[in-house]
């Protein structure tokens, strides 16, 4: 004893030193050494042992259980079973011993070794370990210990790590299974104990928004008994069958302390309770909710944390059974209870005091109940309505004896009563998935659909009524200035906007479900705002050359800025309903959207006519963006109804009767084209060039071009340098003016679309944009005027190109025409400039748009001497010198180059199939070289794929098919051809599978399934006698050392493809082979993998037999790893 006393001594003085702030890091490593170093000698944990009983010394006992969890988990198999059985004694009787006095962390990591021996050795070695369990939960005294052990218990045995072979794993799954109605039987005894026990107590707070229900206040001892008894069934709920073990009476359980989340933070006296526990409402175990509300203890809430956690934990365990989608249909009843118990939780959470007789009065009262209640329990809450919603409503709305229609009333309540501004979008989802499936269930039932939505009507118009009220700052300014309107999140988004988006999200589905109802309901409101907007005009004072709004009280500027606002986001609303307008509704529909469109129209003329946003007003911080946003909106707006404008342009080129289109496209382009300007705000400059695009694009009136607007555009972008727009704009309305030019006109045949005038108009545009580049001196004198040129006109270029890469081949003839000699100039130029990445990356995107669109009309000759050039130019001197600066410019020229090739190579027919070996040759010689033991992942990402491209779109430069290997299936009359190539290729492939890459390993491994499916890769002959083993050898390997286990099912669906081949050879020849091959293995572990690797040809059960092969030979290795040296094996 005086040896383990002397080395427990030196252990603290380890251990205190260890941790000192003082001590240096290598210090640290010769402690740790040395820890590690007595750890690995064999009966280390005797003294582990010792330390564990007579240390009070935090990091003494956990390093003690270090080695015990490190003996039991890695070295067990090599343990001696004496050994074993005396561990399996002598740690129980500690925990039983000392558990008490224990930190809880301490306690909790000897629970779990302790566990970890069970995971090992029960039922055989270790038969009492379950029972023992159980028989902790059963003894009062010791049944929080008992469930802390049983939540271990079922967290470690059904989910355990690779430590446990396949056929372990599915006995400790199955043992557990036949324990489960034992365990839930035992949990409901405790939770309805405790219940029984406390709600009999006869405690009744004051008055409360409880109905006059008695409240159950529970003492320390029992809460904390709960919430163990809660966290071991939400375990097993999360993956126990739903079977007739979940009785109603564990059910109705649960439902009970789901309530104590309900409950509103109690003020009470403090009181003894009948059964001798210490409440929390009194002394020093009493928790003020929410970290402290500096009350005096008299009155402070009693227990509210706890009680909430409780409610937390008990609405996980219900959330644990509503996410099961898979019900058997003799659970429809266990279903309809779980929903009847939560429509009355969801009653309790939305009632109102019973003297509150007005509607504000009971609103306010529910918002501040739901105020007040935990923010956790609330999230789980709503958790539980979104599970309810998208899982179970179609089981339950057929049911009579579920009041759907009263629970969408009550749903409505806690939705627009939140607390929270996340609370509520998250109530507005579940919203939005009832829609869904509401749209869904009407679309499959067409007969009768007016019932089913006549049943839902008055809830939905009470939905929508309320949705565009919360988006409204008239009503709900302070709520709404909270939300951050500049910070963008990962979507692009700033809160605000992702607020009002999904808002309006639920008001398009109600419009999709009740058209005539949303507009009758969102019009009046508009107009309402749009008047105030409209009425703007008599305010405005002219003093010289300035211009003034004349509202200066406070309360009115508050009042206009809340209706700018309102008008912006109504404006919004208006534009998303656009698409309820077109298509097969056009008709139906027309008078109302006939309405709205010319609404939009006078308020855009009059936001150009009067120029708001150049107006000097009282509060310019506020009301100036205010005012910008809603013009902007306006353009936006209408924007959208282009394509409505489109179906109104083709049908009256029908009627021959365009009096009312046509005043409309006039009057828009008035409003518009005023505003293309240097000058103007640049918000509302980029919603004017987006408006006159979609006319340009989408709707294409015969007669925009001849408008003069129109025509005045033209000008500014032809011959008025001096008024230079900003880069995007300028983009944008070249787009716009090239697409009037260049698009067709809709319902006008061939003959009238007047090609010859339209081309040299577009020829003079174009000739126009690009005269300074043209005029670009070669070689190039460096000025950075003349790459600020290039960059920008090459731009426009490439804009115009991908504006028209869909169109019809007329289009593209002309656009190929004004840009001819353009392209000529950038092919001249780009020599010059190969050492300039920023403008070869310029250069070289618009090529790839060239190629992407235009490359029939660009003619073969002048293709191939593109290509030829780049591949003169890209030596492996100059790729390496690009592709080494990862990220930069360098490596983005590389990758656009890469994909100019994967287009050329993915062209039909003979065109390009002399540039087939270059190509090649660019790929497997200079670039894969430079890239194949380096990261590179962008580059390498586009090698592979252009890889990818010359196999799947060029197999027969390969393979040349004959009638012969038609017939033959062996392949013994298989054509091969450039067999060097193709090999290079496939052990590329090969290589990459070895790399730690996974985007890149994902990628390649979809492309050889593609290869195989389309081509018959893995059926090939040399693909089958010379690689076909070494891919599956390869792809098993990454399995075993799961370096990719985010791909696991692709690699096991690879392997199983590869094996189909030929499953005979597979099973007899691979497999002993791979076996044979695997280190760290027995001759008898060896013949226990294969023979468990049953020969079966489907592919589920393939994929089990390489699951059961994989984590076997780790758990073999691992069994073998922890054998002392010299240990003979039988």
């Amino acid at each position: 004893m005086a040896t383990d006393e002397v080395s427990l001594r030196a252990l603290e003085s380890l251990m205190t030193e260890f941790f000192h702030s003082c001590t240096t890091n290598e210090r640290k490593r010769e402690i740790e050494e040395l820890l590690n170093t007595f750890a690995s000698q064999a009966g280390s944990w005797r003294h582990c042992l010792y330390f564990l009983s007579n240390s009070r010394n935090e990091y003494v006992m956990m390093y003690s259980l270090t080695v015990f969890e490190n003996l039991v988990n890695k070295m067990w198999v090599g343990v001696a079973s004496e050994e074993k059985v005396e561990l399996r004694s002598c740690l129980p009787k500690l925990l039983l011993s000392q558990h008490a006095v224990l930190p809880f962390f301490i306690r909790n990591k000897l629970c779990k070794v302790i566990v970890d021996i069970g995971r090992q050795d029960w039922p055989m070695f270790y038969h009492d370990f379950f029972s023992n369990t159980l028989q902790l939960v059963q003894t009062p005294a010791m049944a929080p210990l008992g469930l802390v052990l049983l939540k271990m218990t079922s967290e470690e045995l059904v989910c355990p790590r690779e430590d446990l072979s396949v056929a372990r794993k599915e006995e400790l799954r199955k043992l557990l299974l036949e324990q489960i109605p034992t365990m839930l039987n035992l949990l409901t005894g405790i939770l309805e104990s405790v219940w029984e026990k406390h709600s009999g107590s006869g405690i009744t707070p004051p008055p409360s928004p409880t109905s006059g229900e008695t409240a159950v206040v529970l003492g320390s001892e029992s809460g904390a008994m709960c919430s163990l008894a809660l966290e071991c069934l939400a375990h097993l709920f999360s993956w126990i069958p739903l079977s007739s073990s979940i009785t109603p009476a564990l059910l109705a359980s649960i439902f009970h302390f789901a309530r104590f989340g309900c409950q509103l933070p109690v003020k009470a006296k403090p009181a003894p309770t009948s059964n001798g526990d210490t409440t929390t409402t009194g002394g020093n175990t009493a928790l003020p909710a929410n970290g402290g509300t500096g009350l005096p203890r008299a009155v402070q809430p009693v227990g509210q944390s706890e009680r909430a956690r409780l409610g937390v934990l008990a609405m996980s365990c219900i959330n644990e059974l509503m996410c099961k989608n898979c019900v058997p249909l003799d659970f429809e009843e266990f279903l309809l209870r779980i929903s009847q118990q939560t429509f009355f939780l969801l009653q309790k959470l939305t009632q109102t005091n019973s003297h509150s007789n007005t509607t504000n009065t009971n609103t306010h009262t529910v918002k501040n109940r739901l105020q007040e209640l935990d923010e956790s329990y609330l999230e789980k809450f709503t958790d539980f309505l979104r599970l309810f919603v998208s899982v179970h409503l179609r089981r339950i709305e057929s049911n009579a004896q579920f009041p759907l229609v009263e629970f969408l009333g009550l749903l409505f309540k806690y939705t627009f009563n939140q607390p929270t501004h996340e609370g509520y979008l998250a109530c507005l989802d579940i919203w939005s998935i009832f829609l869904d499936y509401m749209t869904t269930k009407i679309r499959s039932r067409l007969a009768d659909s007016d019932s089913v939505l006549n049943r839902y009507k008055d809830a939905l118009v009470l939905l929508l009524r309320e949705v565009l009220n919360r988006i409204q700052f008239r009503s709900n300014q302070t709520q709404l200035e909270e939300l951050d309107d500049e910070t963008l999140d990962d979507d692009k988004q700033t809160e605000w906007q992702r607020y009002l988006r999904q808002s309006l999200e639920v008001v398009a589905k109600v419009m999709e479900l009740l058209p005539s109802q949303t507009f009758s309901t969102l019009f009046p409101v508009l107009q309402e705002d749009l008047d105030i907007y409209l009425g703007l005009q008599q305010f405005i004072v002219t003093n010289g050359s300035s211009r003034r709004l004349n509202i200066t009280a406070e309360a009115d500027c508050r009042k206009l800025h809340c209706a700018l606002r309102d008008l912006s986001s109504l404006l919004q609303a208006v534009g998303r309903l656009a698409e309820f307008f077109t298509g097969d509704v056009f008709t139906a529909r027309f008078s109302d959207a006939l309405a709205i469109v010319q609404r939009l129209v006078e308020v855009t003329c009059y936001g150009s006519q009067i120029s708001l946003y150049d107006v000097e007003t009282a509060v310019p911080s506020v009301l100036k963006p205010d005012l910008i946003d809603v013009h902007a909106q306006s353009l936006a707006a209408l924007q959208a109804y282009s394509h409505w404008l489109a179906q109104f342009c083709s049908e009256v080129q029908r009627q021959q009767d365009q009096t009312r289109f046509a005043n409309l496209i006039t009057s828009s382009m008035a409003a518009t084209t005023p505003l293309i300007s240097a000058k103007v705000p640049e918000k509302l400059l980029l919603s004017a060039c987006h408006l006159l695009v979609s006319m340009a694009t989408t709707v294409r009136p015969v007669f925009l071009v001849s408008l003069p607007p129109v025509q005045n555009i033209f000008n500014l972008i032809t011959e008025n340098h001096n008024h230079q727009l900003p880069h995007e704009a300028h983009v944008l309305v070249c787009r716009a003016l090239s697409n009037m030019l260049l698009l067709p006109w809709p319902c006008l045949p061939e003959s009238e679309q007047q090609w010859p005038s339209r081309s040299s108009s577009h020829g003079r545009l174009v000739s126009t944009l690009t005269q300074q580049y043209r005029l670009l001196p070669r070689p190039p004198a460096y000025h950075h005027n003349n790459k600020t040129v290039m960059q920008q006109t090459l731009s426009v270029l490439r804009d115009l190109v991908q504006s028209i890469s869909g169109e019809s081949t007329k289009s593209r003839q002309i656009c190929y025409q004004s840009l001819q000699e353009s392209v000529q100039v950038s092919l001249a130029l780009f020599p010059h400039y190969i050492q300039q990445p920023e403008i070869t990356d310029e250069m070289l995107s618009f090529f790839l748009t060239l190629f992407q669109a235009l490359r029939v009309q660009m003619g073969v000759a002048f293709t191939e001497q593109i290509i030829q050039t780049f591949l003169n130019m890209f030596t492996r001197e100059q790729l390496a010198i690009s592709i080494l600066q990862e990220g930069s410019a360098g490596s983005k020229v590389v990758q656009k180059f890469l994909k100019i090739l994967q287009v050329v190579v993915q062209e039909p027919g003979q065109t390009f199939k002399p540039l087939l070996p270059s190509i090649l040759s660019l790929c497997m010689e200079q670039v894969y070289p430079i890239v194949a033991e380096r990261s590179c992942p962008d580059v390498k990402a586009e090698m592979f794929e252009l890889l990818f491209q010359i196999l799947h779109q060029n197999w027969r430069f390969f393979f040349k098919s004959s009638v012969l290997s038609s017939v033959q299936r062996d392949g013994a009359g298989e054509l091969m051809e450039n067999e060097a190539q193709f090999t290079a290729a496939m052990q590329a492939f090969g290589q990459s599978f070895l790399q730690p890459d996974i985007h890149i390993f994902k990628q390649n491994l979809s492309y050889l399934e593609v290869l195989n499916t389309k081509h018959k890769l893995y059926h090939k002959k040399l693909f089958q006698s010379s690689m076909l083993f070494h891919f599956i050898n390869v792809l098993l390997q990454v399995l075993l050392h799961k370096s990719h286990d985010l791909l696991q099912d692709d690699i096991t669906v690879a392997v199983y493809n590869m094996a189909a081949v030929n499953f005979h050879t597979f099973y007899s020849s691979f497999l002993p082979e791979f076996l044979n091959g695997c280190q760290g293995l027995d001759h008898h572990q060896r013949a226990t993998l294969a023979r468990n690797f049953t020969p079966e040809r489907d592919l589920p059960s393939f994929t089990q037999s390489v699951y059961r092969l994989v984590n076997d030979l780790r758990y073999y290795r691992l069994c073998n790893g922890s054998l002392p040296p010299g240990t003979l094996k039988l």
